[in-house]
């Protein structure tokens, strides 16, 4: 490779030369403009309405939707079933814990909720061969 020199090589000349005395007059002519010329200022509060309230309207609903999603959850409330499968297999649980852990509002409303006629108690009982225990318990 041939050796390159910049010292020794032609310089190509610039297409762009300067006026004459162009910068000795150059930082007054830029303060003359900037004097003539008022910039137009225009204040955030006389933009369009429309797309601050949308803006704003976002911003609400995306701090609401946590909010909401926290108080409109499914309830968890248990219904019948799920309870009386859960308390029957239970083996360390028996009908005395749950008898202590009524109340006496519990008791009514159970008395209530149980209307069993004479011949449905005479069926269970002739059906189940173990009357002893049934009275006994």
């Amino acid at each position: 490779m041939k050796e390159f020199k910049l010292e020794n090589e032609p310089k190509i000349k610039s297409g762009f030369k300067t006026p004459d005395h162009y910068f000795d007059t150059l930082s007054a002519k830029v303060l003359e403009q900037i004097n003539e010329k008022e910039v137009k200022v225009i204040p955030l509060y006389k933009r369009k309405k429309v797309i601050s309230i949308a803006a704003a309207a976002a911003i609400f609903i995306a701090f609401m939707i946590p909010t909401a999603n926290h108080y409109y959850k499914a309830s968890k409330e248990l219904d019948e079933s799920t309870l009386e499968t859960y308390l029957a297999y239970q083996s360390n649980l028996n009908q005395y814990d749950l008898i202590r852990e009524l109340d006496t509002k519990d008791i009514d409303k159970l008395n209530k909720n149980v209307a069993l006629e004479d011949e449905t108690l005479e069926d269970i009982l002739a059906s189940n061969p173990n009357i002893e225990n049934l009275i006994s318990e």
